[in-house]
């Protein structure tokens, strides 16, 4: 099991190297001059020169990467030119934001399709599994934006049952005292039932069209491996012990049909990221998707070169408890090999 650690967390140091070295590379490769953002458009061009030289832009290449790296780790992540503000203190202040969101379109994708997929196989419900089906086929073949523009349009604007992009709270109702940082669990402490209600309307939407592809997903996936373990002879045999069909599937069943999908839990959470930038700009999210798309259209590149970054570290974070995880799990892993 150490080996296996080790393995994976050298292989997650190279991904993290290459992923930072191409992201630096490619962003330094765009036309945006952040000197030219500092002074403004009128700035002289010995103002600009003397500017790039204080940024340290006129170094190599190489050398600018390694002063970001070790800035990087201490803290300094660089400057929204925009705000005036560091990098640092805008992710920090906005990632509650975005963390709440994805926890919630985490908790829809795993329970939903969880659900869906032992109702389909374990009650053999032909409703529920077209639904289902169909669900996870939308999911999956649509742009998460278009779906919550789509979101939008039906239940903010034509059946009025949710309210429309205006952030985590309705206009006037104030945030609840900052425990968690997650306004429903903040609200709940505080015991603010208004505002916990208020709270999961506005997250509502966001939450349910971010989780829809990974919910369509897991959905397949646990539909295909239930259906794989419900014809195993260990069920039939636990069945003969007098246990009824539905308890041997989810007794037995589900727990083998679920080592599939905890593999598949980095892919999902690179989809939550990717997924979550758009949606946060649709749905007026005050997180970190928004900030990035914000500084894409100011071309503010800093504060996209800290999320990669960041969103790397997420997945190899994931990959790497998911795999320590399948090891103690699956006790096959844990046999020492014979050759």
């Amino acid at each position: 099991m150490a080996h296996t650690i080790r393995a994976r967390l050298s292989g997650a140091i190279v991904t993290l190297f290459i992923a930072s070295v191409a992201v630096f590379v490619i962003l330094r490769m765009l036309p945006a001059d952040p000197a030219r953002l500092i002074l403004g458009p009128l700035a002289s061009a010995a103002a600009l020169q003397h500017e790039r030289a204080a940024l340290g832009l006129n170094q190599p290449l190489y050398v600018q990467y390694v002063d970001y790296v070790v800035g990087f780790v201490r803290g300094n992540w660089g400057f929204d030119y925009g705000t005036g503000a560091p990098v640092l203190k805008e992710v920090v202040t906005r990632l509650p934001a975005s963390l709440e969101l994805g926890f919630y379109a985490m908790l829809f994708a795993v329970i939903g399709a969880l659900a869906g997929a032992v109702a389909s196989v374990g009650a053999r419900s032909r409703v529920v599994d077209s639904v289902c089906r169909a669900v996870a086929f939308v999911g999956l073949g649509s742009p998460p934006f278009w779906i919550g523009l789509m979101a939008l349009v039906l239940f903010a604007e034509y059946l009025h049952v949710l309210p429309g992009p205006v952030g985590r709270l309705g206009v006037g109702v104030s945030a609840p005292p900052a425990t968690t940082h997650f306004y429903t669990w903040d609200a709940l402490i505080a015991g603010q039932w208004g505002t916990f209600a208020n709270a999961m309307e506005h997250i509502l939407l966001p939450a349910l069209t971010l989780g829809l592809a990974p919910f369509g997903y897991l959905f397949r996936l646990l539909r295909h491996s239930l259906r794989e373990v419900s014809d195993e002879d260990f069920l039939l045999v636990c069945q003969g012990k007098g246990l009824t069909r539905w308890q041997a599937l989810m007794r037995h069943g589900v727990p083998n049909a679920l080592l599939p999908a905890l593999t598949a839990l980095g892919l999902l959470v690179a989809q939550l990221v990717a997924g979550s930038v758009l949606v946060e700009a649709v749905f007026n999210w005050p997180g970190v998707g928004q900030l990035v798309v914000n500084s894409v259209l100011a071309r503010e590149y800093g504060v996209v070169e800290a999320f990669v970054i960041l969103s790397a570290l997420a997945f190899i974070a994931v990959n790497l408890i998911v795999d320590s995880l399948y090891v103690v799990i699956d006790p096959r892993l844990r046999r020492p090999s014979v050759i």
